[in-house]
C-alpha cells in the first residue's frame, strides 16, 4: 500500500443498504469526527463478482441505488464511491488473490459450503484498501468469519488499517438485518426467527458441545436444518476448550441462505 493515504474510515458495501448498513456508515462517520479526520466516511457501493459461488445469486442480487444514496447521506458519509468492474478489476493489470492466512480455512464453516468465496472476498477488499487507502474500516460482525479473515489479511499484508467491528442489527423478533431478507417468504420469515433464539438458547448450555446440541433442537423445532451450528473460538475459529467463544450458524430458509452468530459463554 502507497504511503500518504486518505484520513478517512472506509466503509465497502455491495449496496442494497439497510438500517444495518447504516449503523456501520454512522459508526464510521463518528469515528472519522473523533479522530479528526479530513475525509470523513467514505463507502463504497460494488457488488463483486468473484465472491458470488453461483451466478444466478449474483444476478438477483438486490439493486437499490437510489435509496443507498440516501441512507449513506443520512447517515454521515461524506463520499459514496461506486466504482465499475473495470476500475476495480482493470483488463490491463493483474489482480492477484491474497494468500489467505489460516483462519480462513475452517471446512465446516463457510469455506465448507461457498468454495473460493473469501478468496473472491480478500481480492476486492484489498483492491478497494489500494484505491481508497483509508486510515480504518468498519466491517459487520454478523459476517463474523468474514472480519476474521479481512483482520488476518490486513495483518498479514501490513497495511496500516484498523479494522473495527460493527454490531449485528436486528429486525424485531431478532432476525439479523440482511439484504437477502427482502428474498424470505411469510412462512420463512417467521421460520427464520428460530435462528437468532438458537444462538439464545445456547447460553443455558454448559460447554461448547452442549451449546451446538442445543442450537440444533430449536432449528429442529422450526423444521430447519443447519449447514453448521457450531461453537468456536472467537478469533481464530478453530474447535476450542478455551473461549472466548463465538457460537455460529447458516441454514437454508426456503431459497435463502442465511448466517447469524452471537458471543458464547459458559452457563
Amino acid at each position: 500500500m502507497a504511503p500518504g493515504g486518505r484520513r478517512c474510515v472506509f466503509v465497502p458495501t455491495m449496496g442494497a443498504l439497510h438500517a444495518g448498513h447504516a449503523s456501520l456508515v454512522r459508526k464510521g462517520a463518528a469515528i472519522s469526527k473523533e479522530r479528526n479526520l479530513s475525509d470523513g466516511c467514505i463507502v463504497s457501493i460494488f457488488v463483486n463478482p468473484t465472491q458470488f459461488n453461483e451466478q444466478t445469486d449474483f444476478a438477483r442480487y438486490p439493486k437499490t441505488i437510489e435509496a443507498d444514496l440516501q441512507l449513506c447521506a443520512e447517515a454521515g458519509a461524506a463520499v459514496v464511491y461506486m466504482p465499475s468492474v473495470k476500475d476495480v478489476y482493470p483488463d490491463n493489470e493483474l489482480v492477484e488473490i491474497p494468500v489467505l492466512p489460516g483462519v480462513a480455512h475452517q471446512p465446516s464453516l463457510e469455506d465448507a459450503f461457498r468454495s473460493g468465496h473469501f478468496a473472491g472476498v480478500c481480492q476486492v477488499v484489498k483492491r478497494l484498501f489500494d484505491l481508497v487507502r483509508p486510515l480504518a474500516a468498519v466491517f459487520g460482525e454478523k459476517d463474523w468469519q468474514q472480519l476474521q479473515v479481512i483482520r488476518a489479511m490486513t495483518r498479514e499484508l501490513r497495511y496500516p488499517i484498523d479494522i473495527i467491528p460493527g454490531e449485528t442489527i436486528r429486525e424485531t423478533g431478532g432476525l439479523a438485518m440482511s439484504s437477502r431478507n427482502v428474498f424470505l417468504l411469510p412462512d420463512d420469515r417467521r421460520a427464520a426467527l428460530a435462528i437468532s433464539q438458537a444462538l439464545c438458547d445456547s447460553w443455558s448450555a454448559a460447554s461448547p458441545k452442549d451449546a451446538e446440541r442445543v442450537m440444533r433442537d430449536v432449528l429442529a423445532s422450526a423444521n430447519l436444518q443447519p449447514e453448521y451450528a457450531v461453537v468456536r473460538h472467537a478469533e481464530t475459529l478453530i474447535a476450542s476448550a478455551t473461549g472466548p467463544w463465538r457460537a455460529l450458524v447458516a441454514v437454508k430458509v426456503g431459497n435463502v441462505r442465511l448466517i447469524d452468530n452471537a458471543e458464547w459463554r459458559h452457563a
